[in-house]
């Protein structure tokens, strides 16, 4: 009689513990979220690296191993090549990619082809409700064609404020500062201050605790004691 007793404990137990197992497996997976980087030919190198190299940094700890980064081509290509030269192979297209957790636009010196891309502006648009929207220089204007930034309180590069509120005045652009947050969205000046925004992107991802900590990890916190 003990014997069948224990038996059935035993029994119970390792039913407990596999579904217990099974249930933290689809949890896991559940969890698992994607960053997409828009990239485009001409882009401006720094918009798109600095947060590869941020969150590229963050995916590799403990804290942040449920995201994983793609790039993803405005073209029907992946091979792309940056205003600086930089050629990169991107993972999907907008014509074959599906929606991400994080979506992050960058800029480039001509961005009137972008604008006019229509399937581009609805590729972004699909994106907010997304976790978070970032952009950098004058990625603002994606952003903004996409409707995303209408009553946001935005920023774009140095300079191209007054530009960026005369062609979308539903935006509130605000000067002088190298980001800005407002809900999900965060944008930026871009160039090396796009550091500063990937930061605080993974902040708003995660926890300042631990952006600090990959600040300090690429060493970005020797230049800037805050971002």
């Amino acid at each position: 009689m003990k014997l069948n007793f224990i038996k059935k404990i035993c029994l119970f137990a390792c039913l407990l513990l596999s579904t217990f197992s099974i249930a933290n497996a689809t949890n896991n997976k559940a969890a698992q979220k994607t960053i997409g980087i828009i990239v485009f030919d001409g882009f401006l190198t720094g918009d798109v690296t600095a947060p590869i190299e941020v969150l590229g940094a963050a995916v590799n700890q403990p804290e942040f191993k449920n995201y994983k980064i793609k790039l993803i081509s405005a073209h029907k290509k992946l091979k792309i090549k940056s205003e600086e030269g930089l050629p990169l192979l991107a993972d999907k297209t907008i014509y074959d990619a599906g929606k991400f957790d994080v979506l992050i636009v960058p800029s480039a010196y001509e961005m009137k082809p972008f604008l006019e891309n229509k399937k581009l502006i609805e590729f972004i648009k699909t994106h907010k409700q997304a976790e978070a929207i970032a952009s950098n220089c004058s990625g603002a204007h994606l952003l903004a064609e996409a409707g995303i930034l209408n009553g946001k309180k935005v920023t774009t590069w140095a300079g191209g404020e007054k530009d960026l509120q005369s062609k979308y005045p539903q935006v509130k652009v605000q000067t002088n500062i190298n980001y800005v947050v407002d809900g999900n969205i965060i944008t930026s000046n871009g160039g090396p201050v796009s550091y500063q925004s990937a930061l605080k992107l993974l902040e708003m991802l995660s926890s300042k605790s631990f952006a600090q900590k990959i600040s300090s990890n690429i060493q970005f916190d020797r230049i800037s004691k805050t971002y």
